[in-house]
């Protein structure tokens, strides 16, 4: 699967809030999912196999990092829960760094939140406008993540550039 989505990451001191506003909306709740993601020294974007009880699957992206809502430029391969693609990747490429987190899933329409805990990092809200067909302008989504950053009460200074994998490889230095 190939998408285009616009996203942000923010640090997180009221997930209770988050997560009551996202059942007041009549959020879809998929699931409670403990995900491990490996990412791999790549040439070009972020490669990473998520290994997870509900997404398993082999992503690769492109996204700048910047505090607002970013597009990503996405490639999606679902996979199983696989040791044997785990174990080609891990002798085939050099592994960057392992994040390891515990994330709810909720979607309303072609919005998917995620209420992160991240080893070592903390809590986070991802928001992530997603488009599968090329319906959606980036413009388009970007006002979808910016009406629930404001709707959240998410402040400017709490948006998050990096990813998980950047934050912890930073964290290490």
């Amino acid at each position: 699967m190939k998408a285009q989505n616009v996203e942000i990451k923010a640090k997180c001191y009221n997930i209770g809030s988050i997560r009551k506003i996202l059942q007041a909306e009549n959020a879809r709740f998929i699931g409670l999912d403990h995900q491990v993601d490996t990412y791999f020294k790549v040439p070009n974007g972020r490669l990473k196999l998520r290994r997870g009880d509900i997404e398993n699957a082999l992503i690769h992206y492109l996204r700048s990092n910047t505090q607002e809502p970013k597009v990503s430029q996405v490639k999606l391969f679902r996979t199983t829960r696989s040791e044997e693609l785990k174990a080609i990747l891990v002798d085939a490429l050099e592994v960057l760094v392992v994040v390891d987190k515990k994330r709810e899933i909720y979607f309303i329409n072609n919005v998917k939140f995620h209420l992160d805990q991240v080893r070592g990092l903390g809590s986070f809200v991802e928001i992530e406008a997603i488009d599968e067909d090329g319906s959606s302008s980036p413009e388009m989504l970007r006002e979808q993540c910016e009406t629930y950053l404001e709707q959240f009460m998410i402040k400017q200074a709490d948006l998050v550039s990096m990813s998980y994998s950047d934050l912890i490889m930073a964290e290490s230095i």
